[in-house]
């Protein structure tokens, strides 16, 4: 699945729809005027407060100082202000018109630093009555004169923009933009995305196949009485492409594409949120016909009024607001609502109804022909080595959704980077495979005892798989730390989906105390390493008794204890219909079933003990083994045929430069069943 590139917002786009007079509204001599005039009378009475009567030079007025014509003196900062006795004369040379009674003159330096000048002030006010002041200025004339200029201006500017915004009832007044509708509307184009964009999701294509002909010929619809449905909900894994294919119905359909997230609706702010809502959906009707896409609707419309101290005021706000705008669509308005989640279980009932959202489209896992489709698409502009098999990639990818089969291809390209290699190859698709199921090698030193550990745990769990007839193949043994993983045994199931029995059931829970036994008959202990096993057969065997009816004495009833959590609008508590004789029996059902299976573990084990010493020591020699090297270990499979494997005898091992082995066969996991993973490496907990 790619994603659309011809898509172009509308936020690229000069607005178009508005009256001359709200164009002209963004501008306009007026208030500038206004802020000129300020401006200039902040200057002129800053510039007054420091050009009182004549202004003298600092010389003419030393000289009238020492012969005594000075009355009184005011220092300012930088500039003495003060009034003569007896108008001079001579007036100082250049001076034009008369000289005032008062005069200032700009001091030399500060008073504080004019020693000559504090003395003669202090000798004329002992002598001749001089009557001398000072006044303290932290800030000089000009620097002033720019403070008291600068804050008034800020102040009417940002008045002066809320009033003009206030006047556009769609901006929120004061608010500005804030509580407008954040959504990415998105234009027809040459390059938009269709349904060949979209691989692996025929089914749901099919379904929404109906509403982009109802978008492109309404008409045919209405004509016979038929109404279209006003939202539809996809549902499905993280992944999958639920908003691909919304983006390519609106394309398919030739139509606007509305995209918002659910949680940029809610904000800090009661009543926001509705009003977002309101202002899409606003939108959305003056864009007819068009498609809105909510993505990640669980954020606004779970269960109202549940959790934990009740509902969330503002997120119920705007669910109701969402509620009655899908209720106010008209015929008239060809508007559908499509949105996505992956937690349709928490959605408010109101939601879901008829009228509202009235199709509710599954986007599941891609099946084997649609990963095939999703390789085709991501490798396009990717080179390719001839010895690349996508429909081999496409077996083995079991489990994968789109987003993990893009990064699968997207690890392999980056690695050929990094190797300076000019196109991408098998073995890259081979290591970007091992690096999404098991995760990136630790660089870290293993110990010889922790090694052997890992290594019988291992080769226990993979003879196990191998001699129980029915079970999924061994496809990769590797005692390799990765990620959060000491050791790990691979199995690749060979059905898509798989109708599991109580049989195999029991096989896949013996496979998985096939590690826990395997320490006890080598090492005559259990290791703390087998918990992640404990926990994942405790969690088969319960759902055996509890949930699928496969214990004869509790027969077929179904135990469920509530599991939800409560945030989330559910239980609270623990909750369960069932006495506490019933839980006993259940645990003691859940007991029996795991104390069989451990010791069918170990008797087998010990009937294969040779094997087992074998498949564990060319696992210290070696790290990784894959499925040709294990079946020439242990022999061939029981209920197979020996040339069950002449698909993989081309296959070649190559060595790396440190000696382990890589091998030139992907091994696949599948996420919807209980394959054995050890993710927990021997430790000492």
């Amino acid at each position: 699945m790619a994603d659309p590139s011809g898509e172009k917002s509308s936020s690229d786009k000069p607005q178009a729809g508005k009256k001359p007079e709200e164009q002209r509204r963004s501008g306009g001599p007026g208030p500038f005027i206004l802020i000129a005039i300020v401006a200039f009378a902040i200057i002129w009475a800053v510039s007054s407060r420091s050009s009182v009567g004549t202004q003298v030079p600092y010389g003419y007025f030393w000289k009238q100082l020492k012969s005594g014509n000075v009355k009184s003196a005011i220092v300012k900062g930088e500039v003495l202000v003060g009034e003569w006795k007896t108008i001079p004369d001579p007036k100082p040379e250049g001076l034009v018109g008369k000289l005032e009674p008062e005069f200032n003159t700009v001091l030399i330096s500060p008073f504080a630093g004019n020693s000559d000048l504090a003395k003669e002030l202090e000798h004329q006010s002992e002598v001749n009555g001089l009557q001398l002041n000072a006044e303290r200025q932290s800030l000089n004339s000009g620097t002033e004169m720019l403070t008291w200029l600068i804050i008034p201006v800020i102040f009417i500017l940002v008045f002066w923009m809320m009033i003009r915004r206030s006047g556009d009832p769609f901006s929120g007044g004061m608010m500005g933009s804030f509580i407008r509708s954040p959504a990415r509307k998105f234009e027809k184009s040459d390059e938009h995305a269709t349904y060949d964009d979209v691989a692996g999701l025929k089914g749901p294509k099919q379904d929404l196949q109906e509403i982009v002909e109802f978008l492109k010929n309404p008409k045919r619809f209405t004509k016979l009485g038929a109404r279209i449905p006003k939202g539809v909900l996809l549902v499905g894994p993280p992944g999958t492409g639920k908003t691909l294919l919304a983006r390519a119905t609106a394309g398919e359909a030739g139509v606007p594409f509305f995209s918002i997230n659910g949680s940029e609706f809610i904000q800090m702010f009661v009543g926001v949120g509705a009003t977002r809502v309101r202002d899409l959906f606003k939108t959305a009707r003056e864009a007819s016909p068009c498609i809105v896409f909510i993505d990640e609707i669980d954020a606004v419309g779970r269960v109202r009024g549940a959790g934990v101290g009740g509902g969330h005021d503002e997120r119920e706000q705007t669910l109701n607001q969402i509620l009655s705008e899908m209720d106010g669509f008209e015929q008239a308005h060809t508007v559908i609502v499509l949105a996505a989640t992956n937690r349709s279980d928490v959605l408010d009932p109101a939601l879901l109804r008829p009228g509202r959202f009235d199709r509710h489209v599954t986007v599941d896992l891609p099946a084997r022909e649609g990963r095939l489709g999703i390789l085709k698409v991501h490798t396009k502009k990717v080179p390719l080595s001839e010895d690349v098999d996508l429909d081999s990639l496409s077996r083995t990818t079991m489990g994968y959704s789109g987003a993990e089969i893009q990064k699968l291809v997207n690890e392999a390209a980056l690695r050929a980077a990094r190797e300076k290699k000019r196109v991408v190859d098998m073995e890259d698709f081979y290591y970007a495979e091992d690096l999404i199921v098991m995760g990136a090698r630790r660089d870290e030193h293993v110990d010889e005892a922790e090694r052997r550990l890992t290594a019988w745990h291992e080769a226990g769990h993979a003879v196990l798989a191998w001699y129980q007839e029915g079970m999924d193949p061994v496809h990769k043994v590797s005692i390799v730390p990765r990620g959060n993983t000491g050791g790990v045994t691979r199995l690749l199931p060979e059905k898509e989906i798989p109708i599991v029995g109580r049989s195999a059931l029991i096989k896949r829970l013996v496979m998985t105390m096939g590690g826990r036994a395997a320490e006890k008959i080598m090492f005559d202990e259990y290791s703390a390493g087998a918990s992640g096993d404990i926990e994942q057969a405790t969690r088969i065997a319960r759902h055996m008794v509890a949930h699928w009816g496969m214990s004869e004495k509790v027969g077929p009833v179904s135990f469920k204890q509530s599991e939800q959590h409560p945030f989330l609008g559910k239980e609270m508590h623990s909750y369960r219909e069932f006495s506490e004789e019933t839980a006993r029996i259940i645990d003691i059902e859940v007991q029996e079933i795991l104390k069989e299976a451990n010791q069918t573990a170990i008797d087998m084990l010990i009937q294969h003990r040779e094997k087992l010493d074998e498949l564990a020591e060319a696992l210290l020699e070696h790290e990784d083994l894959e499925r040709p090297q294990v079946r020439r270990i242990l022999g061939p499979r029981p209920g197979q045929p020996d040339e069950e494997d002449t698909d993989n005898a081309g296959d070649e091992l190559a060595s790396d430069k440190s000696g382990k082995i890589e091998s030139d066969t992907i091994a696949g996991t599948d996420t919807q069943t209980d394959d054995i993973a050890d993710n927990d490496k021997p430790s000492g907990k």
